[in-house]
């Protein structure tokens, strides 16, 4: 698949589920894989920082079989050699990951995502190549610490405006607070514990893109 058409397709998303393992209430992160797409779900991330190379291509494998039959794009976090050697269709780079214009050299038809949390790192991530740009973290979140701490939905009133490339918002986004991401023109939000480690990770899932497909007002 070209790059051009795995971008269709993220633009057709809605919920960007991150899995990791250690998120996921007990359950394996391909128990909540499967339930993600069960509930419609047709983004999503593996995201596991701590298994060797070796466990990841297993455990990649075994995403891309899963969401290649239910038509979902798959997203590997950090790894360009892991995404490349499980044929996902893209990869999700942090600040100090291997810099977008490698990576783009060596995989030019994945996704490349990049994480910002400014817009200095927005708009340097857009023009080194980034296919899109992940705003966050918006709310307070324990699944990831960044030195800039939570940067607020009003980031995205900031960079949005100077985007070309697609974006995604992260960070503490649940089904309480969604409104004021998709108030402020998000319809690809990521999430991990709203959905990783619900009692009910399909119903959650479900709500969660209902409210994007409804554009859930702002709170307060």
């Amino acid at each position: 698949m070209t790059h051009a058409e795995r971008m269709r397709r993220f633009d057709a998303a809605d919920l960007y589920v991150v899995i990791t393992e250690a998120h996921c209430a007990g359950r394996t992160a391909l128990e909540v894989l499967d339930a993600c797409l069960a509930a419609g779900v047709t983004l999503v991330q593996m995201r596991e920082k701590d298994r060797s190379g070796k466990e990841l291509v297993a455990l990649g494998r075994e995403f891309r079989a899963r969401t290649r039959a239910a038509g979902a794009l798959l997203i590997v976090d950090d790894r360009v050699d892991v995404a490349l050697a499980v044929d996902a269709d893209g990869v999700h780079l942090g600040q100090d990951d291997l810099p977008l214009a490698d990576a783009r050299r060596v995989a030019p038809e994945l996704i490349l995502g990049a994480s910002s949390h400014n817009v200095g790192e927005a708009l340097a991530a857009q023009e080194a190549g980034a296919s899109y740009v992940n705003i966050g973290p918006v709310f307070a979140t324990q699944t990831k610490s960044v030195p800039t701490g939570v940067v607020g939905p009003e980031m995205i009133d900031a960079i949005r405006p100077r985007l070309r490339v697609p974006f995604t918002c992260m960070g503490g986004i649940k089904a309480e607070n969604i409104g004021q991401v998709l108030a402020r023109g998000a319809r690809r939000c990521a999430v991990v514990t709203a959905v990783t480690a619900a009692p009910d990770p399909r119903a959650a899932a479900a709500g969660l893109r209902a409210l994007i497909q409804g554009g859930a007002p702002a709170e307060g």
